[in-house]
């Protein structure tokens, strides 16, 4: 294996965030009178704000209000990781760090909006590692489309082929496979399907483990 860069999402890969949001929606539903419907929550990880709105609209049928859910859900959300700093998840800051040393250079790719996704990474210390962001309101089409990674690519000036993508999400995978990278799956809340597992990524239970796959004497490095 041979690359030149690393892409990674965000939510629920680099920070714990799945869960807090999950929290946070469920008690957004309950302030409002709406049932929450974790099967449809699922779904949306890993969109962008549209994709989550439709997949939300589709789920739960017409007589959804979404404006009053969305506002009663996001003001929450932002209360909490606007003011204090997620948990980052398990061996992030090594493989950060053993990318920088490489000198391979590094990018976001999440569908969270920028501004939301700047302060979440400031907060946990991370924004220090990457070189670029692309996040999900710089692009016509979330994931599971492959548009932000490859913007991330560019940015970066980097073949799409010739770069890493993390990924805990479904969605997120099917994007980075779209995109032609080298793609790890972390999963995170839902598990990969088995069509999913078809797609011939590599799937680990940590990015520790992904570390020390990379480090293997087998595995070549950036080029």
């Amino acid at each position: 294996m041979k690359f030149q860069a690393a892409i990674f999402d965000m939510d629920g890969l680099l920070l714990d965030t799945e869960r807090v949001c999950m929290r946070v929606f469920e008690q957004a539903c309950t302030a409002i009178n709406v049932p929450f419907l974790q099967d449809v929550y699922l779904n949306i990880i890993g969109r962008n704000a549209a994709g989550i709105e439709q997949v939300l609209r589709d789920g739960y049928g017409p007589e959804l209000d979404y404006p009053v859910l969305h506002e009663a859900w996001r003001s929450r959300y932002d209360a909490v990781v606007t003011t204090q700093a997620i948990p980052v998840k398990d061996g992030v800051i090594d493989l950060l760090k053993w990318l920088k040393s490489s000198g391979i250079p590094t990018a976001v790719a999440t569908s969270t909006r920028k501004e939301i996704a700047e302060i979440k990474l400031q907060l946990a210390g991370l924004d220090q590692y990457f070189d670029s962001y692309s996040t999900g309101c710089e692009v016509k089409r979330g994931k599971p489309d492959p548009e932000i990674y490859l913007l991330a690519a560019e940015r970066l000036n980097v073949e799409p082929s010739q770069c890493l993508a993390f990924e805990d999400s479904n969605n997120g995978v099917l994007a980075a496979v779209a995109a032609n990278m080298i793609t790890y799956q972390i999963p995170d809340l839902v598990a990969p399907t088995e069509e999913i597992k078809q797609l011939g990524h590599t799937v680990l239970p940590s990015l520790t483990a992904v570390l020390q796959s990379l480090t293997q004497p087998q595995h070549a490095t950036a080029e």
